[in-house]
């Protein structure tokens, strides 16, 4: 079947007929047609009698033009990395093309240019789940180099998975940072009603020309309305929702400021932002170590503490106040002992870090024995406030660049990743 995505066909079966046009399909024995009533219906191809090209599909011309540059605006770099932000649905193939050059996307978001002059390219394009600690270190040489070309804020795209690891590895990556560097994501495509692509984006942007801001911060929607996005810290906040436009919250803290969309103001809710100044900004990159994130549940066996031991650390996301199963109570707990045991070991091993899967609070491992005996066998994380994700790359970064000193430093309020009173 000689037909590609776009190409308008004629489809026979035994029982039916179909016309419209042919879309990707993930499956090598099926051929997808979107019909002209907007459904997709997927036919085995074993029960394809006849297919006729109708219309063979061509490659729209593009119209998009060139930009003019002002003196009078200030200049902002929006680097991607994937998502869904700079991205449509191209209703001819049913295909995702992505808008990458600084013309294609005002042409996407044609407001960007009345806030500043734009310059706009893809450091890579994929999902963020895939992302890797090399990554990261790619992220901030490109944003070194924006920075070094004497830009006023750089926006990064990014998919929302995995955003709040991104910004809090940016945060470390990222010493004396001179500019603002804002993460934005969508929950929703740009070529959805619905979408929160442009609104977060402008926002970022209007934030970057009327801020003195100068830290790793995340821009989304404050609520499911069109009204304002929150800027939120890039070590204290975590995605919440898996589809709501409002998923990503900030954790035990306030937001830094809220952007009014409407108004294309900035209101701030915090002062104590880290300002712009002339600094001279390094880059304490990742190394290739090994961390675990490992999650408390009943039912646990030391197997999976077992599992560990090759590895360079490891965050435990333990319940409540910081607790692991380790106490015998009765004969159904006895295999509770070989946990308590082989996470001893662990510990003169590799540094280990409690946290607390119930996202706000910190960890408190005096009020109970059980805290106690794990903060006694070595265990980090007493009274810190750290989300699990936040944790885990901190954990990370410190191996990576100070590893003789990681049980001293883990406990240290580096990037204001720690908090002296908890505020939500």
């Amino acid at each position: 079947m000689d037909t590609k995505p776009g190409d308008r066909v004629l489809v026979d079966t035994a029982d039916k007929q179909f016309e419209g046009i042919i879309m990707p399909s993930p499956i090598k024995t099926s051929i997808v047609v979107k019909l002209d009533s907007g459904y997709n219906v997927g036919i085995p191809k074993k029960t394809v009698k006849s297919l006729k090209v109708l219309k063979k599909y061509k490659e729209p011309k593009s119209t998009v033009g060139k930009l003019t540059v002002s003196k009078h605006k200030k200049i902002i770099t929006i680097l991607h990395t994937g998502g869904t932000i700079a991205s449509k649905v191209d209703y001819e193939t049913g295909g995702v093309v992505a808008k990458y050059t600084p013309a294609e996307l005002v042409n996407m978001f044609p407001e960007l240019v009345k806030i500043s002059n734009i310059k706009s390219r893809l450091i890579s394009n994929m999902f963020s789940e895939d992302l890797r600690f090399g990554h990261y270190n790619i992220m901030a040489k490109e944003i070194q180099k924006e920075v070094k070309a004497g830009v006023d804020g750089v926006i990064l795209t990014h998919g929302t998975d995995t955003m709040h690891y991104t910004a809090a590895a940016l945060s470390f990556i990222l010493e004396d940072l001179p500019v603002p560097v804002i993460l934005v994501g969508a929950q929703r495509s740009s070529d959805r009603g619905s979408s929160d692509a442009a609104m977060n984006l402008i926002c970022a942007s209007e934030f970057i020309v009327q801020s003195d801001f100068a830290e790793v911060g995340i821009c989304m929607h404050e609520n499911a309305d069109d009204e304002f996005c929150y800027i939120l810290p890039g070590l204290k906040s975590r995605k919440m929702h898996s589809s709501r436009r409002d998923a990503f919250k900030a954790i035990n803290v306030t937001p830094f400021a809220k952007v009014d969309f409407v108004r294309r103001k900035v209101d701030w809710i915090r002062n104590d932002y880290r300002k712009r100044e002339k600094r001279k900004l390094q880059l304490k990159l990742f190394k290739d170590v090994k961390v675990g994130l490992l999650k408390m549940r009943p039912n646990m066996f030391e197997e999976e503490l077992k599992a560990y031991s090759k590895f360079d650390g490891l965050i435990l996301e333990g319940s409540g106040l910081g607790h692991w199963p380790i106490n015998v109570v009765d004969e159904l707990t006895t295999s509770h002992k070989k946990m308590y045991e082989t996470l001893k070991k662990l510990t003169m091993k590799i540094p280990v870090a409690m946290t607390s899967q119930t996202i706000f609070g910190r960890v408190n491992m005096n009020v109970y024995s059980t805290g106690r005996e794990l903060k006694a066998m070595g265990i980090l994380g007493d009274q810190l406030d750290m989300t699990s994700e936040t944790a885990y790359i901190k954990l990370a970064w410190l191996l990576s660049n100070y590893p003789k000193n990681v049980r001293e430093m883990y406990s240290q309020n580096i990037r204001r990743e720690l908090n002296d009173q908890i505020t939500t």
